[in-house]
């Protein structure tokens, strides 16, 4: 298995950048992971929690991929390790920065051995997998969005009223520098097919639905990451939403090694 791989960030029509993101996958080496944070808690403080999420997350498994036979071996404990490790960080930033108080991040982090997925998430950020035209999301989603559509499901609530509802982006879990409600992490790992296009983003990139991010990615699927980037980034500008968040991509397909 050989992987393309391309981040993309933009700002929406927020007056500040509040993402973070970064993929680390060498030519040629069949391993590789990205990492996505989405601050929160203004200006300041989001940009800098999210920065504090993924350069504590890249740089520990960095780390750890020195010795990648031992890091599978142990991969769900030592995911569990990083995002602990990236939350006390939080912490001691909010005891030093009393100002920063309520500040915190989201954080998705795909690790591909192979042909091997893992994943850790904490939050809303989704990480979702396209195969042959579907389009599916892999992680939990750590917000109010699926209990209210369990009510559009049950009958109590129209699908219109559930997507513009005022609580469907309150968060049930995120890094803050105290305990975390929920992490998903994978205990096995989710087996990659060529032809397989991975995508973890913030949730800037479900200003589009479900079904229009499936038909951005099907339509592109024979272009390169770079291209599914530039085409996904393209599909959220002409919604010309004034609300806009900001948006950060990782794009990973997976395709067959070049003999």
């Amino acid at each position: 298995m050989q992987y393309d791989v391309a981040t993309a960030i933009s700002q929406g029509r927020r007056d500040y950048q509040e993402d973070a993101v970064v993929a680390d996958f060498a030519v040629g080496v069949p391993y590789g992971f990205a990492v996505v944070a989405d601050g929160m808690g203004g200006h300041a403080a989001g940009d800098v929690a999210s920065k504090i999420v993924v350069t504590e997350v890249f740089s520990e498994l960095k780390f750890q991929s020195g010795n990648r036979a031992a890091l599978e071996q142990n991969f769900n404990t030592t995911l569990l390790d990083v995002v602990q490790s990236a939350n006390l960080c939080i912490n001691a930033h909010v005891r030093e920065n009393p100002a920063h108080k309520g500040m915190g991040a989201t954080v998705v982090a795909p690790v591909v051995f192979e042909d091997r997925l893992y994943w850790i998430s904490v939050g809303d950020s989704p990480l979702y997998l396209a195969r042959e035209g579907a389009l599916s999301q892999l992680n939990a989603d750590h917000s109010l969005a699926p209990q209210i559509d369990l009510m559009v499901a049950s009958g109590q609530m129209d699908k219109e009223a559930a997507l513009n509802h005022p609580d469907r982006n309150c968060l049930t879990s995120v890094l803050m520098g105290t305990e975390i409600p929920s992490i998903d992490c994978a205990r096995v790992p989710f087996r990659l097919q060529i032809g397989d296009i991975i995508i973890a983003a913030s949730d800037g990139l479900q200003y589009l639905t479900h079904e229009q991010i499936e038909a951005v990615v099907a339509g592109h699927k024979r272009r390169t990451s770079s291209e599914i980037a530039r085409a996904i980034l393209r599909a959220l500008d002409a919604l010309d939403d004034p609300d806009q968040d900001n948006i950060s991509v990782v794009i990973i397909k997976c395709k067959g090694a070049q003999l």
